[in-house]
């Protein structure tokens, strides 16, 4: 019969096809996994992805795999906390979380599309850090506006705290306040390593020669590719240990040493200093810890109290795949 008359040379032909058919079969049904709705709250559903892309980002940052379900409820958390913040009209703007996203990653001591990069890599998505900043600006603002005055932390608990837990550190109890100005030698985005040495010479040489804010600022400005923001004022308080020796290492009227950050090389002019004994870091310490206290206790009774009056369907148990 005709089809038995097919030329054999066709026949490889043949078998690709269908194992090309089977590789699109196998993918498509992984996706569709993927895709799996595992719970909804208050019909927000919550996907198989997004619980093995939440999985990757929390392995990411302590390189530990965490349990799924644990996994589940933070997501479930967050769903809650965005949607009760959306009740009183937070509602965190795309650019907020951008900003954030952005900081992320300059901490990292990188740009944002590097870490988008790295997260990729790691198995999880810009999208998944995101919506975990989100969720955690608009519950911040959530719970620091209804709770305010509850959350208030007297100068008195703070002195209380201080005198029963003395740091005995000089430097902790001693605070300053700073005006400084940002010098940035501009370097473009995506450009090699040898471009960074570079400008960062330039900035040495600077450096070298800048003896006061009057002056120098005025000779900075003249230089290419170099940016002079405005004054900045910051108190030791609020700024870490590192960032404090270096500007307590830098004598008035001189510059920081160069540092890489994704705009380019960066220094300070330390232009002022002024001794501040009401705004100490050891005080801001202490202040900051009560405050966490306050905040975590009202934050876990509110959010137990959005957990028993949602809806939460669990629909389908989360797969297992999520954890490789």
């Amino acid at each position: 019969m005709w089809h038995n008359s097919i030329p054999a040379r066709w026949g490889s032909l043949i078998t690709a096809v269908l194992a090309a058919v089977v590789m699109l079969a196998g993918a498509s049904i992984a996706h569709a996994q993927a895709q799996a709705v595992v719970a909804l709250v208050d019909g927000v559903p919550i996907t198989q992805l997004d619980i093995m892309e939440r999985a990757k980002l929390e392995q990411l940052s302590t390189q530990k795999m965490p349990a799924l379900g644990d996994v589940l409820n933070i997501l479930i958390n967050e769903v809650l906390e965005v949607k009760e913040a959306k009740r009183f009209e937070i509602d965190v703007p795309q650019s907020e979380v951008d900003n954030s996203y952005a900081t992320v990653a300059q901490h990292m001591g990188i740009d944002a599309p590097k870490l988008t990069e790295i997260l990729v890599h790691a198995g999880t998505s810009e999208q998944s850090l995101k919506s975990r900043l989100r969720a955690q600006l608009a519950w911040a603002a959530l719970v620091r506006g209804r709770f305010k005055s509850s959350l208030e932390i007297a100068d008195t608990d703070v002195e209380a705290q201080l005198n029963l837990h003395p740091s005995g550190d000089q430097k902790q109890d001693v605070g300053y306040e700073y005006q400084i100005r940002p010098i940035i030698f501009i370097v473009p985005a995506g450009s090699p390593d040898a471009y960074y040495e570079s400008r960062k010479r330039e900035a040495d040489a600077l450096r070298a020669r800048f003896a006061s804010c009057a002056d120098g600022i005025t000779f900075a400005r003249a230089l290419s590719e170099v940016a002079v923001r405005d004054q900045m004022i910051k108190f030791s308080a609020d700024l870490p240990q590192q960032s404090r020796d270096i500007l307590d290492g830098t004598d008035l009227g001189h510059l920081t040493p160069p540092e890489r950050t994704p705009e380019g090389v960066q220094m300070f002019a330390v232009c002022a200093k002024r001794l501040s004994k009401n705004d100490t870091p050891e005080k801001k310490k202490i202040h900051d810890e009560l405050f966490e206290k306050k905040f975590e206790a009202k934050a876990s009774v509110y959010l137990q109290k959005l957990r028993r009056e949602a809806m939460i369907q669990y629909v389908a148990p989360v797969a297992a795949t999520t954890q490789k």
